[in-house]
């Protein structure tokens, strides 16, 4: 008992930290929007900015120095596989979205999650722009900003309210009628946290997503009473050697299952 109750207050003094924090580089982000950014190509096509890394430097800096004994996991940090060892990562996407922040659109946002044994404990989203604060602590339900949300109910789909690749939403078409979708939103992390309110009914990851892309919206989804995974159901393990995930989806409880149900009998080639 005792251990368990050290450890809820650990996680209270990691959740007033992780709110502050990325509230702030939130703020710095905002401050660097729409501003001359040096900005330079990483790997085959991603974009990266000076923005990325000043905020990046920011949470780094915040994070590991009130948290010494934690992993770290960041888009824009070199891996350290020490991370692996640790009970308790960081997992970082400083600036999800960066092709859209460095094109002026509102669609970026700042995501960190806390991570425990492979599953998220913490979750933090800011998307300064549309002022938008997504927080949740697990067993303690989803906020934003401030108030708790909730997936929408039920297992009806309406494709207005999907977001994703296209080809993927199409892909739960049966009826062969023509199906009006979602504008697209650049960021991530942000498609899948509107599930949590119910601005979406289901959001769809492409493959190739990472850890800092997924981890804070998985848990901001499964306390707002929904569900993400993969195709098959099975839930999405983090902070492993390997942070490269396939095709993923999120939606409520119900509509969780009906999609993955959907895609059971209709698999990828």
């Amino acid at each position: 008992m005792a251990d368990v109750e050290a450890n809820d207050t650990i996680l209270t003094r990691d959740a007033a930290l992780l709110q502050d924090t990325v509230r702030e580089a939130g703020a710095l982000a905002q401050s660097m929007f729409r501003t001359e950014l040096k900005k330079w190509i990483k790997g085959a096509s991603s974009p990266v900015s000076e923005a990325d890394i000043a905020v990046n430097d920011l949470l780094e800096a915040r994070l590991r120095s009130a948290t010494p004994d934690y992993g770290w996991l960041s888009e824009e940090s070199a891996d350290d596989a020490a991370r692996l060892s640790r009970r308790l990562t960081w997992i970082v996407d400083p600036i999800d979205g960066t092709r859209n922040y460095l094109n002026g659109h509102d669609d970026w946002c700042v995501s960190v999650a806390l991570v425990e044994d492979a599953a998220p404990v913490l979750a933090a989203v800011f998307a300064p722009t549309t002022d938008e604060f997504f927080f949740a602590a697990r067993g303690q339900g989803t906020t934003l900003n401030g108030a708790a949300v909730r997936a929408s109910p039920g297992s009806a789909l309406d494709f207005s309210r999907v977001a994703g690749p296209k080809p993927m939403v199409e892909r739960l078409n049966s009826s062969g009628r023509e199906i009006k979708l979602h504008p697209r939103i650049g960021s991530l992390a942000l498609r899948l946290c509107r599930v949590a309110h119910g601005g979406l009914d289901a959001a769809f990851a492409g493959g190739n997503s990472h850890d800092w892309d997924l981890a804070a919206a998985d848990l901001i989804v499964q306390e707002a009473d929904g569900r993400m995974s993969d195709l098959s159901g099975d839930p999405i393990l983090y902070n492993r050697r390997e942070v490269t995930h396939g095709v993923l989806v999120a939606a409520g409880r119900d509509r969780h299952a009906s999609i993955v149900a959907h895609f059971r009998n209709r698999p990828l080639a």
